[in-house]
């Protein structure tokens, strides 16, 4: 299981990397930079909003918040992008799961051996 862990790792490590800095930017970015204002002339003519519905109309220009989720999700690299993203998640699933697996082995082989009770050791 270490063999595949370290292995998944080294293939799928800068994916990672990169999906987590545009998922903590797309969360970040609304703090710091404002929403583009929206005036009420943007929506279509005859449009009406349904009574059960909060109905806002999209802001024009660059949207900073949904370039990054697209980076984010992949979606900006095309089909290729979202697979490998989704390969990525499954990989990161795989890393909790075996990682996991590897801590509990490890300390299970320690209290066979009779060392040091405990659930951290140096």
């Amino acid at each position: 299981m270490r063999k595949w862990h370290r292995w998944l790792a080294v293939v799928f490590g800068a994916f990672l990397v990169w999906i987590a800095i545009t998922g903590v930017l797309s969360q970040v970015v609304p703090w710091f930079v404002p929403r583009p204002q929206v005036s009420a002339a943007a929506l279509p003519a005859g449009f009406v909003c349904p009574e059960t519905m909060t109905c806002r109309p999209r802001p024009s220009g660059p949207n900073l918040v949904g370039t990054l989720h697209h980076l984010h999700s992949g979606e900006s690299f095309g089909p290729l992008g979202v697979f490998v993203a989704t390969l990525s998640g499954l990989a990161m699933v795989f890393f909790s799961l075996s990682g996991l697996w590897m801590y509990v082995r490890m300390w299970r082989n320690r209290a066979a051996r009779k060392l040091k009770p405990g659930w951290f050791w140096n």
